[in-house]
């Protein structure tokens, strides 16, 4: 029983950390869409190059974590601007698919430069926590996975701050409710919106340097964004605290199926969460229900 119990808590701490960065890597996606309900299909690709830049600022150029880590977000943040001030608002006033369909399109050509530039090889780089762990009993948890819960708790906190109590988040918060009332009460629409896709961008350079010390520097790293995808459903497609709830959930979901149902179901799960919730309860769990009345 006791055994038991430790590898419960073992995974269920595994899965907070993990879910901790399709945490995150949901709330960027909730937060574009919020902006310019556009499902960027780009933002794994962003995620993915920052990892590179990480690991070439660090490995290629020595900087200390700490500094590759600031730049490699600024970088991140600067292009996500430059994605939605020049290329996003060449398609303002086209359906919604026009969107998806552009952002698929920067995807292709951010992975394609990567692949050029670095090659396809996977790599890794060192962090100050890359070999430490800290024991609890019979419990033992990489120190790595502890930064990743406490920044995805940090990130979170700021951004809750950032949006309810500053008046620039309040003018994004008023944006992304109505655009046409936000701009007629003086609000600078298109700034506010660049302004959401450059933290967005931010939060995924985050979690890529976050990411690849575990799962390598690698192209196919920008496939996390489907994993994210699967969380921001789960919990409630448009809110924020769902996709939190909804990363942090499908990451223990994920662990456990990895130890208690047959092999290839722990990579399988995050499609089958989407799907399953799409059928059964496609508000998700802290989402609104959506009607018209005919």
């Amino acid at each position: 029983m006791h055994a038991d119990l430790t590898q419960v808590i073992q995974l269920a701490i595994n899965g907070a950390a993990i879910g901790a960065i399709y945490a995150l890597v949901a709330l960027g996606l909730v937060l574009t869409y919020k902006a310019t309900e556009v499902l960027n299909f780009a933002y794994g690709d962003v995620l993915m190059a920052s990892s590179f830049v990480g690991w070439g600022l660090i490995v290629g150029l020595g900087w200390p974590f700490w500094l590759a880590a600031l730049g490699t977000v600024v970088l991140a943040a600067a292009l996500s601007w430059l994605i939605d001030a020049r290329v996003m608002r060449l398609i303002v006033g086209q359906p919604q698919f026009a969107g998806v369909m552009l952002t698929i399109a920067i995807a292709f050509m951010l992975r394609g430069a990567v692949s050029m530039g670095f090659g396809p090889e996977s790599r890794n780089y060192p962090t100050p926590w890359s070999d430490d762990k800290t024991v609890f009993g019979d419990i033992v948890v990489a120190d790595l996975s502890l930064v990743i819960v406490a920044a995805a708790l940090l990130v979170t906190l700021v951004l809750f701050w950032f949006l309810r109590k500053t008046p620039l988040g309040i003018s994004i918060q008023a944006a992304s409710q109505n655009q046409l009332a936000a701009y007629l009460n003086g609000i600078r629409v298109k700034r506010v919106t660049s302004l959401v896709w450059a933290i967005a961008g931010g939060i995924a350079a985050l979690c890529g340097l976050l990411l690849a010390p575990t799962a390598l520097v690698d192209i196919g790293l920008w496939i996390v964004v489907l994993k994210a995808l699967a969380a921001v459903v789960l919990g409630g497609f448009g809110s924020i605290p769902g996709a939190i709830v909804g990363g942090l959930l499908l990451g223990m979901i994920e662990q456990f199926a990895g130890v208690y149902l047959p092999d290839g179901f722990k990579d399988a799960m995050a499609y089958i969460v989407l799907i399953g919730v799409l059928i059964v309860w496609p508000r998700g769990l802290l989402g609104e229900a959506h009607g018209r009345r005919v």
